[in-house]
């Protein structure tokens, strides 16, 4: 289901975004761009819908995982999976991290490219043991800094939608190398 879906049943525009923003992959990277581009929500708004929106589904993604990930391991197709999600999410950020710790972790967050992210950031948290309440601040703070780039790209109107489309590319043809 879509966004426009959402307001089409009865959601007002600042709901629609407010759920889009809790979802893993789009988040505030992309319900910022929807929120001021198709809805016309004033840019201040937007930020702090999505980035609330955001934010919430962190302190209970690095809680949950660990009873999860046991329970669901005991599945053999959910192990496998955790088992393949667990090796590249430590292959992808597990050098950065190990190095820099919670430093590594805020710049994972912050910088908007596919894959990385509040929800990712949760992951890794969880993955390397790292303090909580520590983490669901630097979490924060990381997708605010890709709030202010992602808001950035949007008030640039097509320029800004022409360098995300560059931004994206080139992390695309990155990703397919690994």
């Amino acid at each position: 289901m879509n966004p426009q879906d959402l307001v089409a049943r009865g959601f007002t525009p600042e709901l629609a975004v407010f759920i889009t923003s809790m979802l893993p992959i789009i988040e505030l990277r992309g319900s910022l761009p929807l929120a001021i581009n198709l809805f016309r929500i004033t840019w201040p708004k937007a930020f702090l819908i999505a980035f609330i929106g955001n934010i919430i589904p962190v302190p209970f993604i690095i809680i949950l995982l660990k009873p999860m990930v046991q329970f669901l391991s005991k599945i053999a197709v959910f192990k496998k999976f955790f088992d393949w999600l667990f090796a590249r999410t430590r292959r992808k950020g597990g050098d950065v991290i190990r190095k820099y710790k919670e430093v590594g972790l805020l710049a994972f967050v912050a910088i908007p490219l596919p894959g990385t992210g509040a929800w990712t950031g949760a992951l890794i948290a969880f993955l390397f043991d790292l303090e909580f309440k520590l983490s669901v601040v630097i979490i924060s703070l990381g997708v605010f800094i890709a709030g202010i780039i992602v808001l950035s790209l949007c008030l640039l109107g097509w320029i800004g939608a022409v360098i995300a489309v560059i931004i994206f590319s080139l992390a695309a043809l990155g990703f397919l190398k690994l």
